[in-house]
């Protein structure tokens, strides 16, 4: 396993930037798995959350976490699942990462394919 897909498995919070309809960023913290090798990143959480109406309307999106001086960050494009699936796939994900998630009738999951990784862990950095 690569360094960078190391750091995306152990246990940190995330911060995810949304761009609101005004224009002006929300950050907000998460929890968010991320696959390298399918360069899908995920988040759950309920389908009102202003993070969710924020990407129906500009699917621009990035993930940051912090660990003392190793970060990255996930920038890319985002879409809200509501498919059955998809969110017991992000749970279990979630699950595997942090702990089990709490129940919740109305979880969707933010998708997010993966267009750029910045940080300590860039692909192009490692060996």
């Amino acid at each position: 396993m690569s360094e960078l897909a190391t750091f995306w498995t152990e246990r940190h919070l995330c911060t995810v930037t949304t761009v609101r309809r005004d224009g002006t960023l929300h950050t907000v913290p998460v929890g968010a798995t991320y696959d390298p090798e399918t360069g899908i990143a995920r988040i759950i959480t309920s389908g009102r959350s202003q993070k969710v109406r924020n990407v129906e309307h500009n699917a621009r999106i990035s993930i940051c976490q912090v660990d003392g001086r190793r970060w990255s960050t996930l920038e890319g494009e985002a879409v809200i699942s509501r498919s059955p699936q998809d969110v017991l796939d992000a749970e279990q994900r979630y699950a595997r990462r942090y702990k089990q998630p709490r129940e919740n009738p109305e979880r969707v999951v933010i998708v997010v394919t993966v267009t750029r990784v910045l940080g300590t862990y860039r692909p192009d950095r490692l060996r």
